[in-house]
């Protein structure tokens, strides 16, 4: 049996990482990318490892993009903040809009900001009205809801919390 040469025991390596990498959770192109260069795969390597799972369809921006923002919208994080995270991921723009695009048709974010909001003000009914509502504010804005969303959630609540003191 023929020695496997320097590249392909590379190209080998570089691909159990990538199952690994997958084995855990769907990733983006650019985060395996980034991964194989902190491992020290050639440049060379690197990109026939990506193009042999794009053909085997495990590396699918749109698909990785599409999953992610179902997932965080259920957990629930706002649009910029799922913007944000998947430009870090580094998926391209088009898709990206295209994907949040579709996903806002069902997405109520002012019902969902009332509901974190109510279930955060419990946390805070101790404390004053406006420390309790300025924490509120950085939270929503941390999970990346629209400040408009926001600050009607914030009118609404405490105009109801006023009324019960």
């Amino acid at each position: 049996m023929k020695p496997l040469s320097d590249d392909k025991k590379e190209l080998f390596k570089a691909k159990n990482i990538v199952y690994q990498l997958l084995n855990f959770r769907e990733r983006s192109e650019k985060e395996i990318r980034d991964k194989l260069n902190t491992k020290g795969i050639s440049g060379n390597i690197i990109g026939n490892c990506i193009n042999y799972f794009k053909d085997l369809d495990l590396i699918n921006d749109r698909q990785f993009a599409k999953k992610w923002i179902n997932y965080r919208l259920n957990k629930p994080f706002g649009i910029s903040r799922i913007r944000m995270e998947l430009k870090q991921k580094g998926v391209k723009s088009d898709i990206l809009e295209e994907e949040l695009a579709h996903s806002q048709d069902n997405f109520d974010e002012l019902s969902i900001v009332i509901e974190l909001a109510q279930r955060r003000l419990e946390k805070y009914k101790n404390i004053d009205d406006q420390k309790a509502r300025q924490r509120l504010y950085g939270y929503l804005t941390r999970r990346g809801f629209s400040g408009n969303s926001i600050r009607k959630t914030l009118t609404e609540l405490f105009k109801n919390h006023d009324d019960n003191k």
